[in-house]
């Protein structure tokens, strides 16, 4: 019998109440919404990292950052690490990789040194000699296009797309050179088009529409389709949006596609009966002044007004999305492979936007950060009405399951699980989830750079911080919206116990079990 094919969409930086099937009041999203109920849509999808590098790479593989060696934003992907595409491709499996990838770093700017003069010269690694330059920007100077060497973890096939909005390169920014001689103008913050906004990572890019990434990244899937029409090969697609992720700058129409007077913060800061130490330290940086001091990528402290615009403009992008994935599935029928693919959507992480006033991610373990959408797609149950499944699930549980769905055995050291079992909506394959943060540096009035574990079991949330007397523990039953830190109350101290013991025995199991042993020491 013939595998089937996989269509795996993934976006940038994108919680999952942001899409109208789960239950958002104003976006609009009906071609995603049509996935869902065309399948299986997870209420309780968990990121095995709320960073970018670290949970691309969980997804890759089916194993934990701690395991798989990208532990944080800047590092890499070793080359010796196996993925489950590396598997596909060897069972026969055409593989491509459209738009971002992020598993190497996407700049040459070196680390911020943050560890004093005396930093040690060397690694406890040595250099394995690999070129872990392939995602950097030298790569893609001018119009000719990068030839890009492969295989690139078990891709055939890359279309590389780096960075976000409308500063995004790779082969992308080759192309864009070659449509617009005026692209480094564009891409030009200085150069933006006027508005009124004052969200601080609000730009209204002068990039046409039919120019900016979400739609080459939308044309080079839809031609991926069009060469895959009557192939006998199974292929593997994986479609990454930069979108999004800040910096906030839908083009054209969806910069006013949603109105921010349409948004309300639901949970300000003043709604946290508790606010744990970095929640109230990004607030002092507002009311100091000292905000622009914060790295760009560093979630911080918005008022009222700043997120709804932040809120608004992240919807137009991912209504952009939206009509990227209708033109993509209308290229499934198209081609006459709709009944042939599975279509697998996905995020990498969340964003705080608006969370108590917070806006990005950062060390703070919020649900709204680690809880993405996760919709499985499957035409091996057609007909059937839209399926919820409140199992617990991981990224790392994406690997197992699509290996599952072609019959192919996992490698040794895989540790998610197939959430085949999950698909009708009625069991779930486990009771906690472990997720994982690691920070490069000092950020959000912490001492020195975060460690982070989070324990998710069917009610609860427990985050331990690495040197940190606080730690936080929710109670999603009775306290859904994460207001009331239990983690000080003398009431809850068996249960804290308990759930930390529950967490330490979650962490040993995600201790790497491969290589496997050789010989009979």
């Amino acid at each position: 019998m013939r595998r089937p094919n996989f269509l795996i969409i993934v976006t940038d930086q994108h919680r999952a109440d942001y899409l109208g099937c789960y239950g958002h009041p104003v976006l609009r999203t009906p071609h995603i919404d049509a996935l869902a109920a065309r399948g299986t849509r997870f209420e309780r999808f968990h990121v095995a990292s709320p960073v970018c590098m670290p949970n691309r790479a969980s997804l890759l593989t089916g194993r934990y950052p701690s395991a798989h060696g990208l532990r944080l934003n800047g590092g890499v992907l070793p080359a010796r690490a196996s993925t489950f595409v590396e598997l596909l491709r060897q069972e026969g499996y055409r593989t491509a990789s459209l738009g971002k990838s992020h598993v190497q770093p996407m700049t040459n700017k070196p680390a911020e040194n943050r560890e004093g003069p005396d930093m040690a010269k060397l690694d406890a690694w040595k250099d394995d000699g690999a070129d872990y330059t392939r995602e950097q920007p030298h790569h893609y100077q001018g119009i000719e296009r990068h030839a890009f060497p492969t295989p690139y973890y078990g891709y055939d096939e890359v279309d590389m797309v780096t960075f976000h909005g409308d500063q995004a390169g790779g082969h992308y920014l080759q192309w864009l050179r070659a449509q617009r001689p005026d692209a480094d103008q564009l891409r030009d913050p200085a150069h933006q088009l006027p508005h009124g906004y004052t969200c601080p990572q609000a730009r209204r890019t002068p990039i046409p529409e039919e120019l900016y990434s979400t739609s080459y990244i939308r044309n080079r899937a839809v031609d991926f389709l069009q060469r895959a029409r009557g192939a006998e090969q199974p292929f593997f697609a994986f479609v990454s949006f930069p979108d999004p992720h800040h910096p906030f700058t839908p083009p054209g129409r969806y910069w006013s596609l949603y109105d921010p007077a349409d948004f309300s913060v639901k949970l300000p800061y003043e709604a946290h009966h508790n606010p744990p130490p970095p929640m109230r330290w990004c607030r002092e940086q507002l009311l100091r002044g000292a905000r622009h001091l914060q790295g760009p990528h560093d979630g911080f402290f918005a008022t009222e007004q700043e997120l709804r615009e932040a809120m608004a403009l992240t919807c137009g992008m991912i209504s952009m999305i939206d009509d990227a994935v209708g033109d993509i599935m209308r290229a499934l029928d198209d081609n006459g492979l709709r009944e042939d693919t599975v279509v697998v959507f996905t995020s990498d992480h969340g964003d705080y936007l608006g969370e108590f006033n917070l806006v990005l991610k950062g060390a703070l373990a919020s649900q709204v950060i680690t809880r993405v959408p996760f919709i499985w797609s499957d035409p091996q149950k057609p007909g059937l009405a839209p399926v919820m499944s409140s199992a617990l699930a991981s990224t790392i549980d994406i690997a197992p399951t699509i290996l599952a769905r072609c019959g192919i055995v996992p490698y040794h050291g895989m540790q998610g699980r197939s959430l085949l079992p999950c698909l009708d909506g009625q069991a779930s394959v486990q009771d906690d989830l472990l997720v994982e943060y690691q920070d490069n540096r000092a950020r959000q009035g912490f001492a020195q750079a975060a460690c982070v574990r989070t324990l998710v079991t069917e009610r609860h949330r427990l985050s331990v911080y690495k040197g940190e007397a606080w730690g936080e523990l929710y109670d999603h039953q009775e306290d859904p919206q994460e207001t009331r830190n239990l983690w000080d109350s003398p009431a809850y101290h068996a249960l804290q116990s308990g759930l930390t013991q529950q967490l330490l025995h979650k962490m040993l199991e995600a201790v790497d079990p491969s290589p496997r042993t050789r010989y009979n020491a």
